[in-house]
C-alpha cells in the first residue's frame, strides 16, 4: 500500500479550502483518508497566520515511515523546514506552443530550429 500526503479539496463552489489529509495512493482525491493534518485557505492573503494550518510532527513521522508528499505538499514542507524540495525548471514551457510545434517540425525535418 502506498501512502501520501496530500490536499483534498473541501469548500462550496468558487470558495476551495484544502484539507491536508494521509491517505492510500488509489483512493480518489476526496475520498478516504487515513488522518487529517491540517487545513489550506488559499483564498486567505498570504501574510495571514491562518491559511496554513498544519501538524508539522505527525507530517514527519508519516514521511519517516514512507509516505510520500504531493508537489503542494512538499512546498509547505520545504517553507516548514521538514524536507528539502529540488527546485523544478522545465525551460520548454516558456516557449509558446506555435514556436515549439514550428521547431520540432524543423528538427524532424532534418533542417535547423527555427529562430524567433
Amino acid at each position: 500500500m502506498s501512502v501520501v500526503l496530500r490536499m483534498a479539496r473541501a469548500g462550496t463552489k468558487k470558495r476551495p479550502v484544502y484539507h491536508i489529509v494521509v491517505a492510500d495512493s488509489r483512493s480518489p482525491r476526496d475520498g478516504r483518508f487515513i488522518e487529517r493534518l491540517g487545513y489550506y485557505n488559499p483564498l486567505m492573503p498570504k501574510d495571514n497566520k491562518d491559511r496554513l494550518k498544519f501538524d508539522v510532527e505527525k507530517a514527519k513521522a508519516w514521511i519517516a515511515k514512507g509516505a510520500q508528499p504531493s508537489d503542494r505538499v512538499a512546498r509547505f514542507l520545504d517553507a516548514a523546514g521538514v524536507m528539502k524540495r529540488e527546485k523544478r525548471n522545465n525551460p520548454e514551457k516558456a516557449i509558446p506552443r506555435k514556436e515549439r510545434k514550428a521547431a520540432e517540425a524543423a528538427k524532424a525535418a532534418g533542417g535547423a530550429p527555427a529562430a524567433s
